[in-house]
């Protein structure tokens, strides 16, 4: 069974072609700029150690697709056929709102829902309902499913996903916490108890996603029942641009002296704070690591405040599941940065945190980095969203 996944962004998308028999990727790519001119398919193909690059116009997400069709059924070095090869395709929508609980089918109900989302995901929503569409153009014979960021958090009880604001309000307007990065977390955590030989029902994980976007999820039983993330991405850890956690009467206050609107208030908190905003340097944590290697102090502090951030929420959630036995590191920044995970964990003694710093001395590799002893298992498991979105499609389409 062959299933192809893609990510769509609102000038780029990612793409990934499985053999479900084995869940090897046969071929991947990126396509990029969009609708912006000359684009550009970087085209992957597994066992092939050159990587194809196909440049044209793209001029929306239909041209941009059916030239990534073309490269998987090419002449030459195409893996499949025709189109009737993939058994399904699987999307990725970052906001589900209450409505999804797991992934769906596709269906004019399920169009109709992510559109009237895109008030709480404007910049992501539209693109993921461009690419289904762009699909059923050019294959509608193929059966499509949705996995939604936000639905492994939809198990959050009510005293967790709801704010302090009217009541009714909150209802009305549907203002909660959705939490995102659901499929990376739901990933990571069942991959992790497949390692450590365990009952994922029986296990209280703290999974930490952590990159230039970031969140922690508290996985109790398999289940999220917190996680930083909320209405939108903003809540929750300090980011490559994004402030994270502040003090709500923060926001009429800098307004007023920066005469901002509101349109320039989420531009500052969204595109302008963040680890950008504390250093000065960079969004990208390994230019941060460096400058504060040189000495530079601001760089250092981005560092301290984020690793401070992900530790409070470490014993947080560690109270609201009474104890945590598993933590685990996975995205950009917790799989590749040894020195963030050691920061993160220095000091958690407490909770009973031994790292064995050679074993933490790894990069994007599945790895336990915990001691022997530790009463807490501390683990390196690089996420792969991409899979989790295919076994939904293949489970859905049978």
């Amino acid at each position: 069974m062959k299933i192809f996944v893609i990510n769509c962004g609102s000038s780029s998308l990612k793409y990934q072609l499985f053999n479900m028999e084995n869940e090897d990727v046969i071929a991947k790519g990126l396509v990029e700029r969009i609708g912006l001119g000359e684009g550009l398919i970087k085209h992957e193909i597994a066992g092939r150690d050159d990587k194809i690059k196909v440049s044209g116009d793209f001029s929306n997400h239909t041209v941009a697709i059916d030239a990534v069709f073309e490269q998987l059924t090419h002449a030459e070095y195409g893996v499949i056929e025709k189109l009737d090869d993939i058994q399904a395709i699987g999307h990725r929508v970052v906001h589900g709102g209450t409505k999804f609980t797991e992934s769906a089918i596709v269906d004019e109900d399920v169009k109709k829902a992510i559109k009237e989302l895109f008030s709480l995901a404007p910049l992501h929503n539209p693109p993921n309902l461009m690419g289904i569409e762009a699909c059923e153009k050019i294959a509608p014979q193929v059966p499509q499913v949705v996995v939604f960021d936000t639905a492994f958090h939809q198990s959050m009880p009510e005293y967790a996903y709801s704010y302090a604001l009217p009541y009714e309000d909150c209802k009305e307007l549907g203002v909660r916490k959705y939490g995102f990065h659901g499929t990376s977390h739901k990933y990571v955590s069942q991959r992790a108890a497949e390692i450590l030989g365990v009952n994922i029902e029986d296990t209280k994980m703290i999974t930490c996603h952590l990159g230039n976007g970031a969140s922690v999820a508290a996985v109790k039983g398999g289940k999220s029942i917190e996680t930083s993330m909320g209405l939108t991405p903003l809540e929750g850890l300090i980011m490559g641009t994004r402030c994270g956690d502040i003090d709500p009467a923060v926001i009429p206050f800098v307004m007023e002296k920066k005469e901002l609107d509101v349109d320039g208030i989420s531009n500052y908190m969204n595109k302008k704070s963040g680890v950008l905003g504390i250093s000065g340097v960079s969004s990208d944590f390994r230019d941060i690591e460096e400058a504060a290697e040189q000495g530079n102090q601001r760089a250092q502090l981005a560092l301290d405040m984020f690793a401070h951030r992900v530790k409070r929420y470490i014993g947080s959630y560690s109270a609201a599941m009474n104890g945590v036995d598993t933590i685990i590191f996975t995205a950009g920044l917790g799989e590749n940065s040894a020195d963030m995970r050691a920061a993160i964990c220095e000091g958690l003694d407490y909770l009973g945190v031994k790292i064995d710093k050679e074993t933490n001395n790894v990069r994007g590799k599945e790895t336990v980095i915990s001691t022997d002893d530790s009463k807490v298992k501390v683990l390196v498991v690089p996420t792969n969203e991409e899979l989790m979105i295919a076994r939904d499609a293949k489970t859905l389409v049978g």
